[in-house]
């Protein structure tokens, strides 16, 4: 399938440079509402240079790859779909879940997928633990212990508000990454807890043309969570764009018999470790997805997935149930009470193609 990007900004360098690496899609065309940064991605890769009005309404185009900034995201989406193309979004699905609920339903209406990053847990490192897991390697899984604390994107990207407004966050920005490495291991959330707050109120820009200058801080920074699964697995997560100069991300489950320590879920790769009692770590050895192991995985998962007529992984569903998460999280900190999520989701099928996986 051709594949048209919308919005061309810093991850869409990521997803157009390794674009080559999948055989069932080609990106071949970049439209942004600035359109000196159309003009800048598609000169760097070779890509025709539309508008966003032209590039809904080629043809030629059947997948938008939804690359907005999160604000933008639900139209971005609901633009693409009512124009026939299937979607494939950037996190989080929607700004809540009222409006992820259209989306989805607007896309089962025409017959039409709509895709959602994260796709980190369909690298070798999360399948290779999503198999140690099925099988019973760390026995029952018990909890969850997760933590992701940095000092936030003012620091490097050139346009951070976005980051430190209603949507975004350490939760609904940097979250996803967590929650769906948590659902699609160990199954969906069931209800909530948490505590959030803002240390720095006002945030200065630090890279870029715009460097010096200062923008007001919107949403909490700081969140510390509570999470049952269905089933009883229990979830602590910790999520701040307080820590500076720092770049945290713990992710360890435990079980009855072992504990598994994995890599980063916002990376591909990674070292994947298992350690029983208090032992030493060992290292698990799996084979790497090679060039695949990167953004655009989902994607070409759910191009395959519309030829062989199957449920793609990287889902709307799965991405809707995410925000629902994050937003119940939210709800739950501002009410201080425990807040049942509403929707449920399937964990992913795991690939076919695991790789096998030995311990040291």
């Amino acid at each position: 399938m051709n594949v048209g990007i919308v919005g061309c900004g810093v991850i869409s360098r990521n997803y157009a440079e390794h674009a080559g690496a999948f055989d069932s899609f080609q990106v071949v065309a970049c439209a942004d509402l600035i359109p000196e940064s159309a003009v800048e991605l598609g000169d760097a890769q070779g890509l025709a240079v539309l508008s966003i009005d032209e590039l809904l309404a080629d043809p030629a185009i059947q997948v938008v790859l939804n690359l907005t900034p999160s604000g933008a995201h639900g139209a971005v989406t609901r633009a693409a779909l009512e124009a026939g193309k299937h979607v494939y979004t950037e996190k989080p699905l929607a700004k809540d879940v009222a409006e992820g609920l259209e989306l989805l339903a607007l896309a089962d209406a025409r017959g039409l997928r709509i895709g959602c990053a994260p796709d980190i847990f369909l690298g070798s490192a999360y399948q290779a633990a999503r198999a140690l897991i099925d099988a019973g390697a760390i026995g029952e899984p018990l909890g969850v212990s997760a933590a992701m604390l940095v000092g936030g994107p003012n620091a490097w990207h050139p346009n951070p508000e976005q980051f430190f407004s209603d949507g975004a966050g350490p939760l609904l920005d940097m979250g996803p990454y967590y929650l769906t490495a948590v659902v699609a291991l160990l199954g969906p959330v069931r209800r909530v807890a948490g505590f959030t707050s803002v240390r720095r109120p006002e945030r200065e820009i630090m890279a870029g043309p715009r460097a010096g200058e200062r923008f007001a801080v919107t949403t909490p920074t700081h969140a510390s969570v509570a999470m049952e699964l269905d089933g009883g697995v229990t979830v602590s997560y910790v999520a701040s764009f307080e820590a500076t100069a720092r770049y945290i991300c713990d992710f360890e489950i435990h079980g009855t018999e072992r504990s598994l320590l994995l890599p980063d879920p916002n990376a591909f790769g990674g070292e994947l470790r298992i350690r029983q009692s208090r032992g030493d770590w060992e290292e698990i050895r799996y084979t790497g997805g090679g060039a695949t192991e990167t953004r655009g995985i989902g994607l070409q998962d759910m191009v395959d997935a519309i030829a062989e007529g199957r449920e793609h992984r990287a889902s709307g569903r799965l991405g809707l149930h995410v925000i629902d998460a994050g937003r119940s999280i939210l709800r739950a900190a501002d009410e201080g009470r425990t807040v049942a999520v509403e929707t449920t989701v399937a964990k992913p099928e795991p690939l076919a193609e695991t790789a096998d996986v030995a311990r040291d």
